[in-house]
């Protein structure tokens, strides 16, 4: 009776950590697939030569049996030494950054005010914050260059008023570029900030009040703080899309707002030099992964002190 007892236990432990490792295997071969795979394609363009014909050109080459290996690194050489380049990844990183504080400045008030919302109008707070994404990307973004156009709304509003003797020009300006991006990115601030403060202990700010606080003193030294981990999330989710976006500047931004998007789509699809597109696309995955490595630093330090 109690070796068929351990038998059926044993069995059912065998079954549940298959369970789990499929479940865990899953994710993973879904990351592989999508990301690592296409990662090492791109990789292995930008370190081959194309011959004109075949843009994947060869690393390995056998010729009276000797296998050659053959990686060429002068397009991140060149990379490195061209103002261009070294430019204009300073610029998308300028304005991811621009992006991101603002739209941090702009969503931690919509954040907090929905989270002290009453529980009851929170899911309609929610739904608008969501609204835009029914709507199509570029639609919304065609939709900025009617509003900030020289006839657009802005200019026939503020004419109208008489503020202003001639229209502004506002389209394919840092200004028009930079208002598509915070407009674009600014829901992926608020939701995760907003989950973050709708889960805080309002207990904490009741005893701070307690103690002598100041509803501002309490909000910079409780809130803030207990608010990090949804800051540096929504801080990570706008700040690496926005490196690498494309259809903004190309729409909005003018000739002063080049960003590495822009490069990659001339180095692909105009000059047809795929290694060389491929070397700028492994460069801006690499600045991407430097702020993806910070948050998960963070995650785990944050993990650590709430098992300590």
């Amino acid at each position: 009776m109690i070796d068929s007892f351990k038998s059926i236990k044993n069995a059912l432990s065998l079954r549940w950590i298959s369970g789990r490792r499929l479940v865990i295997a899953v994710p993973f071969a879904w990351l592989v697939a999508t990301f690592l795979l296409p990662f090492l394609i791109v990789a292995r363009i930008s370190f081959s030569e194309s011959d004109g014909e075949n843009p994947f050109g060869n690393l390995l080459t056998y010729a009276d049996g000797v296998l050659h290996l053959k990686v060429k690194i002068a397009n991140y050489l060149f990379i490195a030494s061209d103002d261009l380049y070294v430019l204009t990844y300073l610029s998308s990183i300028k304005f991811a950054l621009i992006t991101t504080l603002c739209c941090l400045l702009i969503g931690y008030p919509f954040a907090y005010f929905m989270a002290r919302a009453r529980a009851t109008a929170r899911p309609v707070l929610l739904m608008m914050v969501m609204l835009p994404f029914w709507t199509s990307f570029l639609l919304r973004i065609y939709a900025w260059k009617g509003i900030l156009a020289n006839q657009g709304i802005i200019n026939q509003l503020l004419l109208s008023l008489g503020w202003i003797n001639g229209p502004l020009h506002l389209m394919n300006t840092q200004f028009s570029l930079l208002i598509g991006m915070i407009y674009a990115y600014l829901p992926f601030m608020i939701l995760p900030l907003y989950a973050n403060l709708v889960k805080m202990d309002l207990r904490f700010l009741e005893a701070a009040a307690d103690l002598g606080a100041t509803p501002l003193q309490a909000f910079w030294r409780i809130t803030v703080p207990l608010s990090k981990s949804g800051i540096i999330a929504g801080s990570m989710l706008v700040f690496i899309p926005a490196v690498g976006e494309y259809v903004i500047p190309e729409l909005l931004g003018g000739p002063g707002t080049l960003m590495i998007g822009h490069v990659l789509w001339d180095e692909f699809f105009t000059n047809n030099d795929w290694p060389m597109a491929s070397s700028v696309a492994v460069v801006v995955i690499l600045l991407i992964l430097i702020p993806m490595a910070v948050l998960n630093k963070y995650q785990a330090e944050q993990r650590a002190g709430g098992l300590a």
